[in-house]
């Protein structure tokens, strides 16, 4: 694709990135066909070639962002499924990144959405706020039938009361700030990342992830300074406070490499590890930059570790068949597509894949709540698709796809929960809901 930025755009790094990228794209359109929102609503300008010719527009002309541009991009989910269909590496994350950093420095948006969004910066990154608000929620969710009209204030309204938990549970002790060491033999030393809203949602994860990798011969670390990766802000174009949570992360894990060293920074939330592996381009042009390179080069998904430090299940085989939902940012964000499912055969489960896996469910951080019309039907498309697979219930390794696909016919359940199982940790309670069913069926 040719392009017509001027030398004095160019000297601005995150401009020069943008017209690198632009300049890869070759117009093939072949990202449309795995499109989740090409696939539903048939326009151009919702497909990745439409919002690049978008993008390129904007950022060409230094003009701000227009409705119709705000519009497209926003529909965008970042599944970076394009990414993974493109012949031509075009990097649509970085471009659509920029675009939306440009868009919250240059577009006034409608009063209620500003709200919202600032709502939702303040609350998602903070634990302890993250939990008051939920609790609040939770008498909020049986009036969501209630809130009328189509707007989209009110469909998002709906849409936060329908996500919320039925209950919260407790904080678990196990995210707290300390070393939580090996059992026998010390093989390794690993950080944890226990990350933000989903320490709140389902602290199960992280105590799941903390027992099994313990058993396996490795320490497990969470730093005291650490907390939201940022991603929330970063693709919601908030760049300063993304920077700042970021930098807070990178400061900490710095601390334990340069002390008593990391083996790998562990992390069992898709979306935050793609984003902390991005670290390095983010802080490229920062003082920081040496420090987050390091971090994101260590950076893996705790598929990734199990393999590295070569899981073994020790329970006999449970006569459960799993169907796995690869969430995007796993398959398309790091290209991690094989590790789990090979880690829950391992462990002695059967495994299925629905069809169109590489589907977005429509989640993607905070999408399903500003735009929930379309994600409710990629909720319902993805929901289709998995209960075809008459499995016993879903694993996925994200924690907003198992939201997002919560209250289904099947229960949901993160891969790792199932793994500490299958090695001597505790049954996970979908386990005990999918046998019931089974039961009653």
């Amino acid at each position: 694709m040719q392009t017509t930025f001027t030398a004095e755009q160019l000297r601005d790094p995150d401009t020069a990135e943008s017209n690198r990228i632009l300049r890869t794209c070759v117009h093939c359109g072949f990202c449309t066909a795995t499109c989740p929102t090409f696939l539903l609503l048939g326009d151009e300008l919702d497909s990745p070639r439409g919002r690049i010719y978008l993008i390129k527009d904007m950022l060409e002309n230094d003009r701000p962002a227009t409705p119709e541009v705000v519009k497209h991009v926003d529909r965008c989910l970042s599944c970076l499924s394009c990414m993974t269909t493109c012949p031509s590496g075009v990097n649509y994350m970085h471009l659509v990144d920029h675009a939306r950093r440009h868009i919250e420095e240059t577009y006034q948006r409608p009063p209620a959405e500003r709200a919202l969004r600032r709502l939702l910066s303040a609350l998602l990154p903070y634990p302890g706020r993250f939990r008051l608000a939920l609790r609040g929620a939770v008498f909020g969710r049986h009036l969501s039938r209630f809130v009328p009209g189509t707007s989209m204030p009110a469909q998002r309204l709906r849409a936060m009361f329908r996500l919320a938990p039925g209950s919260v549970p407790p904080a678990s002790a196990m995210d707290r700030p300390g070393v939580h060491r090996a059992e026998g033999h010390r093989r390794g030393r690993v950080a944890l990342l226990t990350g933000c809203a989903q320490k709140v949602l389902a602290p199960s994860i992280n105590e799941a992830t903390i027992r099994l990798l313990t058993r396996m011969g490795l320490d497990v670390v969470v730093t005291r300074d650490q907390g939201c990766c940022g991603a929330l802000d970063h693709h919601m174009g908030h760049h300063d406070p993304a920077m700042r949570l970021a930098r807070a992360n990178i400061g900490a894990w710095t601390a334990e490499l340069d002390g008593e060293g990391l083996d790998a920074i562990v992390v069992n939330a898709s979306g935050c590890g793609t984003t902390v592996k991005d670290y390095g381009f983010m802080f490229r042009t920062q003082p920081d930059a040496d420090k987050a390179a390091r971090i994101s080069a260590l950076a893996m998904d705790i598929t990734e570790v199990l393999q590295k430090f070569d899981y073994a299940p020790c329970r006999p085989r449970p006569d459960l068949t799993v169907a796995y939902h690869s969430a995007c940012s796993l398959q398309h964000g790091q290209k991690i597509t094989t590790a789990p499912k090979e880690l829950l055969k391992r462990a002695g489960f059967a495994v299925k894949e629905p069809a169109e896996g590489h589907i977005c469910c429509g989640s993607a951080g905070t999408y399903n709540l500003m735009q929930p019309e379309i994600a409710g039907q990629l909720r319902d498309r993805k929901l289709a698709n998995l209960d075809r697979t008459r499995a016993d219930l879903i694993a996925a390794g994200n924690i907003g796809c198992l939201t997002q696909l919560a209250g289904g016919a099947m229960p949901t359940v993160h891969t790792v929960e199932l793994l500490d199982w299958m090695a001597g940790g505790p049954e996970p309670g979908a386990v005990a809901t999918a046998r019931s069913a089974r039961a009653t069926a």
